[in-house]
């Protein structure tokens, strides 16, 4: 059996209030018209989850929510408080906990980068995967029959976007 990870880092968010606290900074514009153009990637390139676990933030709330009704089903969503600014580990161990074959994350930098790069054998030949830039998306597969054995550089690179290569 293969499981599919993608990995999305946000979409670009807003600092025009200062008065908001980092968890609760929206998306920007660009932000609102990224998410989608990443769901429809996702689609038409037949990367479809079976779940999603989003980071409690405003700001992948929102990416979620406009990232996937081009998706074109209904995908179970967990927002999880513990992913806000979570490090590698934390998103290697609730990928561990999953079930489903085919799992999304999205989270912050730097750790939703320094995961993807970690997590795979040999990084794609992207100018930009190494900064991992605001909706990013890796798309990785992992030999295995479940993700308990997940670890580090152990999967393939299946593809990599981000939203100025749409």
């Amino acid at each position: 059996m293969t499981l599919r990870l993608i990995l999305t880092r946000h979409a670009k968010s807003g600092w025009d209030d200062p008065e908001l606290s980092d968890h609760d900074r929206p998306l920007n514009d660009r932000g609102r018209g990224d998410a989608p153009r990443i769901g429809a990637w996702l689609r038409h390139n037949g990367y479809l989850p079976d779940a999603a676990l989003v980071s409690s933030a405003r700001r992948t709330q929102e990416t979620w929510e406009r990232l996937s009704p081009e998706l074109g089903g209904a995908i179970a969503m967990h927002s999880l408080p513990s992913l806000y600014h979570a490090e590698a580990e934390t998103i290697l161990a609730h990928l561990k906990a999953q079930s489903a074959p085919r799992i999304m994350v999205i989270g912050h930098n730097p750790g939703i980068g320094d995961c993807a790069r970690r997590l795979v054998d040999a990084p794609p030949a992207h100018p930009r995967f190494l900064d991992y830039p605001t909706c990013a998306t890796l798309v990785a597969e992992f030999a295995g029959q479940d993700w308990s054995a997940l670890d580090w550089w152990s999967g393939r690179v299946v593809d990599f976007v981000v939203p100025r290569d749409l």
